[in-house]
């Protein structure tokens, strides 16, 4: 195998794992809408806001291959490839589960609003700590691509 394949394996599961874990978060998250907008129609501007965050990794899976990019060249050393690689799947897995934890928290916080609970700003702040760790890997991403 040559190593710009191994790369863009890589690439391929943090573009993928990421933007799994987004579709099921968000889906999550709109799932407990639907129900909660039965019960409070007038909250869906909160809603809609909850229901995106866990939208955000899929971002981050495509922003790191901007980020990773420029390495994908025939000339590519295996290291590289490697470090590519890891790249990849740590922004993947990481994403993937940060993204589906971060909408079962929305959902929570959709289905206390829907019941009356003004728990809006409560639910953002718990929304942040998943999202933390997305973020933490995106910029792991970075820092690999700048030590390449």
């Amino acid at each position: 195998m040559e190593p710009i394949i191994f790369a863009y394996l890589g690439i391929g599961i943090m573009i993928i794992l990421s933007g799994v874990g987004s579709a099921y978060g968000v889906t999550i998250a709109g799932n407990a809408s639907v129900g909660a907008l039965k019960k409070e129609p007038g909250a869906f501007g909160n809603f809609l806001v909850l229901s995106a965050l866990a939208g955000t990794q899929g971002l981050y899976g495509f922003i790191g291959y901007f980020m990773l990019k420029k390495f994908l060249i025939p000339e590519i050393t295996w290291a590289q490839a490697a470090a590519i690689f890891g790249a990849g799947l740590a922004m993947g897995f990481v994403g993937l589960f940060s993204a589906i934890r971060q909408g079962q928290v929305c959902a929570n916080g959709i289905t206390a609003i829907g019941n009356g609970h003004k728990v809006f700003v409560n639910t953002l702040i718990l929304a942040v700590f998943p999202e933390l760790y997305a973020i933490i890997s995106l910029a792991a991403v970075f820092l690999i691509s700048t030590s390449l």
